[in-house]
């Protein structure tokens, strides 16, 4: 009688940053989009400043200052596409809608799809990648936000305003909005670099 052999699932790789923990839920991050989507139709013009009814900030967050990105139009077109794709389950490697997305593939899909900008594909390699390095209290949409521990970057998003990411966050998770004054990613946040200038 031949063996019977069985099939193992492979082993995902243990995630370097938190999971669904500090995610928003489903109805504060469905406000939160639209408030954004309402906010970025008006980047541009500086007479109108809707402001975003999302309790997604978690308590003691910053004020953050609204700063205009260089290109307003592909700032726009960034954070359209990027926010399109919160749901999208997360995959080591990945790189698209149908396959998933990690967070640097998240941010390398995105400005390739909608600017035809070719990125470096990972996370350490984006920090390095060249452009400013922006304060954070001077962060604009459409720049790319940095996370890691000792000094090192393990982890990217784009910011998308009012202090929220979008960003792909782990095995078993799905791409999603984040507040960057959350307990992990304030802790974990290790600089942002401007992309569009």
């Amino acid at each position: 009688m031949p063996a019977v052999r069985r099939r193992t699932r492979p082993v995902p790789p243990t995630p370097h940053y938190p999971d669904s923990a500090t995610s928003a839920p489903i109805a504060v991050r469905v406000l939160a989009l639209t408030a954004l989507v309402l906010a970025l139709s008006a980047c541009g013009r500086p007479d109108v400043r809707p402001t975003p009814q999302s309790t997604a900030a978690p308590p003691g967050a910053r004020t953050w200052t609204a700063v205009s990105p260089a290109d307003p139009a592909a700032a726009n077109a960034v954070l359209m596409r990027a926010i399109s794709l919160v749901g999208t389950p997360y995959r080591y490697g990945g790189n698209t809608p149908e396959g998933g997305f990690d967070c640097s593939g998240l941010v390398n899909y995105v400005f390739r799809d909608m600017l035809d900008l070719r990125l470096p594909r990972t996370s350490r390699e984006l920090y390095a990648y060249q452009g400013p390095k922006i304060d954070p209290g001077r962060l604009a949409p459409g720049d790319l936000v940095f996370f890691g521990s000792g000094g090192g970057v393990s982890h990217v998003g784009i910011y998308v305003g009012e202090g929220r990411f979008v960003h792909a966050p782990s095995t078993g998770g799905t791409v999603r909005l984040d507040h960057l004054d959350g307990n992990y990613w304030r802790r974990s946040y290790t600089g942002s670099r401007r992309v569009l200038h």
